[in-house]
């Protein structure tokens, strides 16, 4: 399909026929939509875009109808796909106009750049054409969205107009130039290429005349003169001489320019508005070659390289830059001479001059630069260096490592360069990740798999400096290899800023001041801190301080050097630091500001990681109270996945006792040492010690998730006695978990009320304390209870509620649980597309987390899915590979019988009743093992289907009732069973056969 929203919103399919949007709601809908395409649009956005600030009550149930609408008048060309974040138009963002008409006017602004006016004229003039009137008309209040537009738009046409005038064109412009200048008079480019256009018409005195029009303007609107640029162009034009830029004075580049998109952009934006821009950032990151791409775009000046690298005194740069200019010295070169000379020959030119590596002459460097721009009002200076030149007016641009996908990408080339044909790896991304995203590392890297495959290559990467040590020849020493780049560097700090930065090789993932204050030992460490950073060897964002691995390496060689016990010292105090972090953070985890602490603790990840390993090596009880104060953040987090080795090793190194007062940590440590697969032999052991500690408990626990752990470690279901009320204590927070037990237990006896009762308590107690986890587990049952009623849009917002908690705690786990659980609400109004994305998201979560049950719950609810709409094949393969998911784990026993369940419901949708009663037979048998009434209830509703008389259908169907302690109505299964059941028997019939049923309860779940 092709949408347009560059004029009144329009659909055409693929051969042309128009599609009607719908009315001017429908209209607006789609409108933001398209301006997202193929990416998730929040659903405030829409909300706001559609109602305003102050949507009406019932504005969300508006917008998902008008959205299953939307969805209808698509249908089958494309979808909208509900996401987690809210709605995604599925469609290739390049079949609606106004996307493509970005691309079309970068990649047409791209050949302008490069001098392919023909080219860049076509695909400009291609982007206009797209529109059909004012962009947007179908969305009144989008005005910062058609501002946009409208200013891209305008840039175009003057790119259109640049590219034309490259190509000889001139006298034909002049009448659309003219009226883009009434629209926009104060455009000093448009005044510009009118001049040029003059001038090509044979025009020259008009021309003139129009510089003095500007200039005019200009003064009366702004105040101002004309821009360097157009007083030069004036000066040429007086001249009778030509307009075209001068040739660049800049080296030819033998490979190709990749990535940088962004960081070119913010270049010639701030050498628009400023005289001097300075790229700064780490050796190897690509300033020099960043800087030549900008410099090699501008027009209308001159551009003049000056390679300050070589110079080992500040007093050569005059001399240096004469010399790039082609000025020649004389036989006297002393510095001031050179200098007035340099401020001679600049006075009345228009330049930019790129100085290189200013960072070992910076002082220098900033005082030249700062003498010529006050000089020289044409000059520009564009400069690279790892540290500010510290000039006012200087406008700097960091230049940071490259992201994944360019550093992938300029891996690859380099690669293809010195192995033909050669075609990616899995590990690619790998490599460059280790190398922080460096482009001089990922070229060293590359040249290297001329003789190393990929996996030798990224299997050595640890030895980084030995591997990264054959480089290219023709540069300069300091560019040949990975450790001459960072030595330069190195070589810049004093021994203070050495001494610190060595000391910080300690962290591993970045560090806060009060870190390193409290870690390094240096004392006021500020200073030297902003030093590093403006050195560019430290980055710092969001109030931490951060190296890359690279530098990270190497100035950890400078502390592993020293002969005093500076290391282990610096270990030792970073493990005691992230002990106390962790243990203050504890108790903090299961209250109002939980999400705070779970996000500090996520900042340092990395640092707590380090910790662990180190005190589980020197001090074994340290790593026992750490892994306890961490194992509530990481069950939040979905962390708790990658725990068992760690934790196995922790237990071996402690022994098989807990140390005396660490009863609970020893036991919490066993728990992450449960694998959970019902194939681990070591589980069976672990589980039995961790029995005997918990039944040894006597008093309130410090560490009251705990219990929660035990639950999921030792048995599917929380069994709540008298000693587990003692351990949980008079805290409002554990009252509140064990109202949550309490409630699991009457749900699985088949007291619903009393269950729903339950979870409402523990609800209210855990917003008491302002737990969000806590709240998000209490809504999710609760969620359940509304839609077993059939109270589809209650359940609903209960799930939402829930979900807006677990998403503020970032928990993938308890995330994927409330996602399947709003699938199966969803799947039951009718929205199967919705509910396949949510079952489908839910499980992407999961597998993330570790957790295999919910995999196959989620995988469970596709088959639900597919069987409801008609499609057994597929529903069957969904069943399987939950099963498959279920047999990786032993805490799998609901989720089995339930996907056995799915399977006999699809032989019996198939006519296959006989392998239907297959799987239930194996179902019943599972759920008669187990403690959990609501699997045999489950178990009786799928053989109600099947029964060969309505009365026994009728009996079965009580029996699911009595034993869940309530009817299912909301569910689609049993709704159709009751149906058709109901419609075969009178009603008294039905309710007594029904309540002989109940009655019976399991004993009705037999084979009859």
């Amino acid at each position: 399909m092709r949408f347009g929203i560059l004029g009144p919103t329009e659909i055409h399919t693929g051969d042309g026929t128009p599609v009607d949007p719908g009315g001017p709601r429908p209209r607006a809908l789609l409108g933001l939509l398209l301006l997202d395409a193929g990416r998730p649009v929040p659903v405030e956005r829409l909300l706001d875009g559609l109602y305003g600030a102050e949507p009406p009550a019932g504005a969300l149930g508006a917008l998902q109808s008008q959205i299953s609408r939307l969805r209808r008048r698509l249908a089958p060309h494309t979808g909208i796909d509900a996401v987690p974040a809210g709605y995604t138009l599925a469609v290739d963002p390049d079949t609606v106009d106004a996307h493509r008409f970005a691309r079309l006017a970068a990649e047409g602004r791209t050949a302008l750049t490069a001098g392919d006016h023909a080219r860049a004229a076509a695909l400009l003039r291609d982007a206009l054409a797209l529109w059909r009137g004012p962009a947007l008309p179908d969305l009144p209040d989008a005005h910062a969205d058609r501002a946009r537009l409208e200013e891209l738009r305008l840039a175009v046409v003057q790119d259109r107009i640049e590219a034309e005038l490259g190509t000889g064109g001139g006298p034909e412009l002049v009448p659309e130039l003219r009226t883009l200048l009434r629209e926009q008079p104060l455009d000093e480019r448009l005044y510009g290429q009118l001049m040029r256009a003059l001038h090509a018409a044979g025009r020259p005195a008009e021309a003139l005349a129009v510089f003095e029009e500007a200039r005019r303007t200009l003064a009366d609107e702004l105040g101002t003169d004309p821009s360097p640029t157009l007083s030069a162009l004036h000066l040429r034009l007086l001249r009778d001489g030509t307009d075209a830029p001068a040739r660049p004075r800049l080296p030819a580049q033998l490979t190709r320019f990749v990535g940088r998109d962004a960081e070119l952009a913010r270049i010639d934006r701030a050498l628009a508005g400023s005289r001097l821009v300075t790229l700064t950032g780490p050796g190897g990151v690509g300033k020099t070659r960043l800087a030549l791409e900008a410099a090699r775009a501008r027009t209308g000046a001159d551009v003049c390289l000056v390679e300050l690298a070589p110079l080992a005194d500040g007093a050569g740069i005059p001399s240096a830059v004469l010399a790039a200019l082609g000025v020649r010295d004389g036989f006297r070169s002393p510095a001031t001479d050179a200098l007035d000379r340099l401020l001679e020959a600049l006075a009345d030119r228009e330049v930019l001059l790129v100085l290189d590596n200013c960072e070992h002459l910076v002082e220098a460097a900033a005082r030249t630069a700062a003498l010529l721009l006050g000089a020289c009002p044409g000059v520009r200076v564009l400069a690279t260096s790892r540290e500010t030149l510290g000039i006012t007016g200087e406008v700097l641009v960091p230049v940071p490592p490259l992201p994944e996908e360019p550093a992938v990408r300029l891996l690859l080339d380099r690669a293809r360069a010195v192995r033909p044909g050669f075609d990616g790896h899995a590990r690619v991304p790998e490599i460059c990740r280790a190398l922080d995203g460096l482009p001089l590392a990922i070229e060293l890297a590359a040249a290297r798999l001329r003789t190393l495959s990929v996996d030798e290559l990224a299997d050595r990467l640890h030895d980084r400096f030995r591997v990264l040590a054959r480089g290219d020849r023709a540069k300069a020493p300091r560019h040949r290899t990975l450790r001459a780049v960072v030595e330069w560097s190195w070589e810049l700090l004093d021994a203070g800023e050495r001494d610190l930065a060595s000391r910080l090789t300690v962290f591993a993932g970045g560090a806060t001041l009060d870190a390193v204050a409290a870690v390094c030992g240096v004392p006021y460490p500020e200073d030297p801190l902003a030093s590093l950073v403006e050195k560019s060897f430290l980055e710092v964002s969001d109030g931490r301080y951060r190296m890359l691995e690279t530098i990270r390496a190497f100035a950890a060689e400078s502390l592993t050097d020293r002969r005093e016990p500076c290391a282990a010292q610096l270990r030792a105090a970073h493990a005691a630091y992230f002990l106390r972090l962790a243990e203050e953070a504890e108790p903090l985890l299961r209250g109002a500001d939980q999400v705070r602490w779970l996000g500090r603790l996520a900042a340092e990840q990395g640092n707590l990681d380090a910790a662990l390993r180190y005190l589980t090596r020197t001090a074994p009880r340290d790593a026992l109270r750490l892994t306890a104060a961490l194992t509530w953040f990481r069950r939040l987090r979905g962390l708790h996945g990658d725990r068992v080795p760690g934790a196995r090793a922790l237990l071996a190194a402690v022994g098989a006792k807990p140390p005396p007062g660490l009863a609970e940590e020893y036991a919490l440590c066993a728990m992450n040492a449960v694998s959970g697969r019902g194939d681990d032999p070591e589980d069976a052991g672990l589980i039995a010690r961790v029995a005997a500690l918990m039944s040894s408990f006597d008093r309130p626990l410090r560490l009251p998730f705990t219990v929660i752990l035990w639950s999921l470690t030792g048995g599917p279901q929380l069994s709540v006695d008298e000693r587990v009320r003692v351990q949980l204590g008079q805290d409002p927070w554990g009252r509140a978990l064990l109202d949550v037990g309490l409630a699991y237990q009457a749900l699985f006896a088949g007291r619903a009320a009393d269950a729903e009762a339950g979870f409402t308590r523990a609800w209210e107690g855990f917003r008491g304390t302002g737990d969000r986890w806590g709240m998000a587990n209490c809504l999710d049952p609760l969620g359940g209870f509304a839609y077993g009623r059939g109270e589809y849009a209650r359940a609903l917002a209960l799930l939402d509620e829930g979900l807006v908690h677990v998403r503020e705690l970032d928990a993938p786990e308890e995330t994927a649980d409330l996602l399947r659980t709003r699938a199966v609400v969803l799947l039951a109004r009718g929205a199967a597309e919705e509910a396949a994305a949510h079952f489908t998201r839910a499980g992407e979560l999961a597998r993330a987390a570790g957790a295999g049950d919910k995999v196959a719950g989620a995988l469970r609810g596709l088959g639900d899915t597919a069987r409801l709409a008609g499609d057994t094949a597929r529903a069957r393969v969904h069943y399987e590979n939950a099963l498959e998911a279920c047999a990786a784990t032993w805490f799998s026993v609901g989720e089995t019988v339930r996907i056995l369940i799915g399977l006999g419901r699809t032989a019996a949708a198939e006519g296959d009743r006989d392998a239907a009663r297959d799987w239930l037979a194996q179902a019943r048998a599972q759920a008669l093992e187990s403690r959990d009434a609501l699997l045999l209830a489950d178990v009786a509703d799928a053989l109600a289907a099947l029964a060969p008389r309505p009365q026994r259908a009728a009996e079965l169907l009580g029996a699911a009732a009595g034993l869940r302690g309530v009817p299912l109505p909301g569910d689609p299964d049993v709704a159709r069973t009751t149906r058709h059941t109901r419609a075969c028997l009178s009603p008294e019939a039905y309710a007594t056969a029904y309540e002989q049923g109940r009655g019976l309860r399991s004993a009705a779940v037999s084979e009859r």
